[in-house]
């Protein structure tokens, strides 16, 4: 091989590369600006209540979102299901609620598949909570480090009917995907800044282990027991009650509220004041 080509291999796979993001941005451009059907905007109105309840420019970004996450992500049903397109707006709806208070080119940048079952399901994949066992108990949703989203349907349903019992599977399974980008789950999502990081791991460490020693004294809690598992669950928990619950969330965790606030640039207590 000429020293030409030794050099010039490389040089190709970097433009390549380079074209290809370029296409994506286009493409995620070219997504946002379509107008959102009407049906999708019936199906959400009937089927989600929070989406009567959401700030509209809350609402438009979310529409921007979700034709991202809609075209780009490879959906799909299991176990005998067929997803129709009524399933898929209101999983994304839900998903891209946590991506609404500020414009985001990539949409959970990881996720490449969101597979859907009926019911609850096995997963049997081994690994997936780092154990070294596959874990065969029964599902309501997953989230994998390696780009999928394992849902049920009739949890995904009835999270998005019922917005005020602080159970989402949707929300929880897509915290997760944002958790996982910087590729561990740990309950500290990417921030913009060092210092914001700082401040989340703080609270987070504190609030954590506030939660604990009340789970262990056996008072009621806004934010679901499943939260003690690990950092992970419980960050995902607290979206839920952030999401649902959050007067009481900020009446009993005013500084995890504040956190979150500003991680999600969403202050749902606004959508409920009344």
């Amino acid at each position: 091989m000429s020293p030409f080509w030794i050099f010039a291999l490389p040089a190709a796979v970097g433009v390549g590369i380079w074209m290809h993001a370029w296409i994506q941005k286009q493409r995620r451009k070219d997504w946002r600006s379509l107008p959102v059907p009407e049906r999708w905007i019936e199906w959400m109105t009937a089927d989600w209540p929070v989406y009567r309840k959401l700030p509209q420019g809350v609402t438009e970004r979310l529409h921007r979102h979700m034709q991202v996450f809609l075209h780009e992500k490879n959906m799909e049903g299991c176990g005998g299901l067929e997803l129709t397109e009524h399933m898929q707006v209101l999983i994304a709806a839900q998903a891209c609620l946590l991506l609404a208070g500020s414009e985001h080119e990539k949409v959970f940048p990881i996720l490449r598949s969101v597979l859907v079952y009926p019911h609850t399901f096995v997963s049997g994949k081994k690994g997936i909570f780092g154990g070294p066992e596959p874990d065969t108990s029964a599902r309501l949703g997953e989230s994998w480090s390696t780009g999928t989203v394992v849902l049920s349907w009739h949890s995904v349903q009835g999270g998005a009917a019922n917005i005020f019992d602080g159970h989402n599977v949707t929300l929880h399974e897509f915290a997760h995907q944002l958790d996982q980008e910087d590729g561990q789950a740990d309950g500290a999502p990417i921030l913009e800044t060092r210092t914001a990081a700082r401040t989340w791991a703080s609270c987070f460490q504190h609030e954590f282990q506030e939660f604990l020693t009340e789970l262990e004294k056996g008072h009621r809690t806004v934010i679901d027991e499943y939260g003690a598992t690990n950092g992970a669950e419980f960050f995902a928990t607290a979206t839920e009650a952030f999401f649902e619950k959050p007067h009481q969330l900020e009446e009993q965790h005013p500084d995890l509220y504040q956190e979150l606030k500003e991680y999600y640039k969403l202050d749902p207590l606004t959508w409920f004041s009344s």
